[in-house]
């Protein structure tokens, strides 16, 4: 039996290789994906050499020593007897230097030495790196999906939108939702860069669900049936990937959805402006298409009886609960009237169900992106005033920048550097204002922003009639812990192929397994749990795809700037719920994807044959 895992401690080297980056030089942030680690680890020494004052000797003669030993192992000269001068040596250096250069270099050699052991035990004994180390498709990679992204790009500039849309669905069913929300992370390393700038993925592939509908492109046609049955536990998009593939592989899928309609926080979260609901529903079609998938709609599993009853229905069962709660904030007066949790705001609005705050002042608590998401839909809801209000700066914000950008030219205030200290209430015990404690920036903490102090500044009033707290979400794991699933802080505890211990056939996915994350990492969460489900099962089956990416071509090498998508007037669109983005026209997407290098035939990070 073969697993398929999200986070591997043993496999997945780039991402060692990133913790080990992050905890050493923080300024040296990119490395191409697949590098082998002890090239890293090199290259840092190097760097730490050049920046020795050359007064002690640990650091003036030592790190050089360290470094040509490190190169002989990499070059495939070393020995074990080299290996235990390496280790003698950076104790040695790590002991006596008197400074950070010498002893932090010689900690993380030695980490290094611990942490990548198969790395060099693979170069001394073979003389080469580890079979999965090398350089991959950095799109690709950096896909949570690992969607054949020059592939899809390649059949857009053929005008192949049917094949272009089919060849996404092999990794990630819900195209549409990806060309409307994606944060796109597939952008961050594009080689492209090296040129001008990275491609626009997302722009590419909405142009592609634009031009023809995701349900109105056949799906592939499900294996024989198998049997067997997989309860899936929450429609959002964790739950219809896992149930998508599930129901390709020749499983019977039930999804239990406790709200009248599935998509989960794609259709209860994000507003109608940035997702069109009819949009989503292209794609939950598309996967409905597949058959052998129903859904039982309004049905709240709640309670370890009735999970106890879903495992007993099938064969096994994946949880993809999501996190659908919002957080609370310990403040005095959060009692107050006229207070709301901005997922409980937009889970209504969602619904259907607007609320008015025609001539009202709106203060939003957060950051995120449901922070932006609250502010903008306030604004929508007839909002005299909208305040976003920040205890760190702007440059802090988790959102994405084109968000809070849009927010501003939608007339949203940022008041940032302001800590929630009091929520004032009025006669009738409704919120009149929101005190803040003014903050100054100080030290950087464990997750690498700086922290926000108190400033020696006197509190402020900012009058208001509704606050939305928008600091985060929570999990409603109760039911599940009493049903026997661990977690921790609400987040289930899982193993790498995302089953859990001591309950056979229970595997879970998505927000409720890593904390909330975003809706590609949740799709890549079903995909692999419907893998991994269908191993438990008892079979291997292989995803079929009639779909192959053109022969490639040397597309424009001239420096082109990047084609991005437009918005509607801010004085338009902040006045509806309508989708603000325009389209690409057809001479846009053309250039845009005649941009792409086809870095999966062109130099290293060549697909094989399959493209598997």
């Amino acid at each position: 039996m073969s697993k398929i895992y999200l986070t591997d401690p043993k496999k997945n080297t780039t991402a060692r290789v990133g913790k080990m980056l992050e905890k050493f030089v923080s300024k040296v942030s990119i490395y191409p994906p697949g590098t082998c680690p002890l090239t890293v680890q090199y290259s840092l020494l190097i760097s730490s050499m050049n920046q020795t004052c050359g007064k002690c000797v640990p650091c003036r003669d030592g790190l050089p020593q360290l470094s040509s030993l490190l190169k002989k192992i990499i070059d495939g000269e070393g020995t074990a007897e080299t290996l235990e001068q390496m280790k003698f040596l950076a104790e040695m250096i790590l002991e006596s230097a008197d400074c950070a250069i010498g002893y932090q270099s010689a900690s993380e050699v030695l980490k290094g030495l611990e942490d990548f052991k198969e790395e060099y035990e693979s170069h001394i004994k073979d003389h080469v790196c580890l079979e999965e180390i090398g350089q991959k498709v950095p799109c690709i990679n950096l896909c949570p999906a690992h969607v054949d992204i020059p592939g899809y790009i390649a059949l857009v500039g053929e005008e192949r939108y049917a094949d272009c849309i089919n060849l996404i669905r092999k990794d990630n069913p819900l195209p549409t939702a990806c060309a409307m929300v994606c944060e796109h992370p597939c952008e961050e390393r594009c080689r492209r860069n090296l040129l001008d700038d990275s491609l626009n993925i997302r722009g590419l592939k909405k142009f592609a669900v634009d031009q023809i509908h995701a349900d109105e492109v056949k799906v592939p046609e499900h294996l024989p049936s198998t049997g067997k049955s997989v309860g899936v536990i929450g429609g959002g998009p964790a739950g219809l990937t896992a149930a998508y593939f599930l129901a390709l592989m020749g499983h019977k899928v039930v999804i239990y959805e406790r709200q009248p309609k599935l998509g989960g926080m794609l259709r209860y979260g994000i507003p109608n402006y940035r997702f069109p609901k009819d949009r989503l529903d292209e794609d939950i079609k598309a996967v409905l298409s597949v058959g052998d998938i129903e859904v039982k709609y309004d049905t709240h599993i709640d309670s370890a009886e009735k999970i106890a009853e879903v495992k007993k229905n099938h064969d096994a069962i994946f949880v993809a609960i999501g996190a659908q709660m919002g957080k609370k904030l310990r403040l005095e007066g959060i009692d107050a009237g006229n207070v709301e949790s901005a997922v409980a705001m937009l889970d209504r609005i969602g619904k259907g169900n607007r609320p008015d705050f025609k001539g009202k002042v709106v203060c939003v608590i957060g950051g995120g992106n449901v922070a932006m998401d609250a502010a903008r839909s306030a604004m929508r809801c007839g909002a005299d005033d909208v305040r976003i209000i920040y205890r760190r700066r702007q440059e802090d914000m988790t959102a994405l920048d084109t968000e809070i950008e849009s927010a501003v030219m939608e007339r949203v205030e940022l008041m940032t550097l302001q800590a929630p200290k009091e929520i004032e209430k009025d006669a009738d015990g409704n919120c009149c204002a929101l005190i803040t404690q003014p903050q100054m920036i100080g030290p950087y903490d464990k997750a690498g922003r700086p922290s926000p102090i108190d400033a020696n500044k006197e509190p402020l009033r900012i009058p208001c009639d509704y606050i939305l707290i928008a600091v985060g979400q929570d999990i409603v794991s109760a039911p599940f812990e009493e049903f026997g699933m661990k977690a921790n802080r609400g987040v289930f505890e899982n193993n790498f192929d995302t089953s859990i211990d001591d309950l056979p056939g229970v595997f879970v996915g998505g927000d409720c397994a890593t904390a909330p994350a975003t809706a590609i990492r949740a799709i890549a969460a079903g995909k692999v749990a419907a893998h991994n489900i269908d191993e438990y099962l008892g079979y291997h089956h292989k995803q079929p795809c009639d779909v192959c990416a053109p022969e490639p071509r040397e597309n424009n090498r001239t420096q082109t700037g990047r084609v991005n998508i437009t918005e509607r007037p801010a004085y338009e669109r902040k006045c509806d719920f309508d989708h603000v983005e325009n389209p690409l026209t057809y001479e846009e997407a053309m250039q845009e994807a005649g941009r792409c290098l086809r870095c999966d035939h062109f130099g290293c990070g060549v697909l094989m044959e399959g493209r598997d």
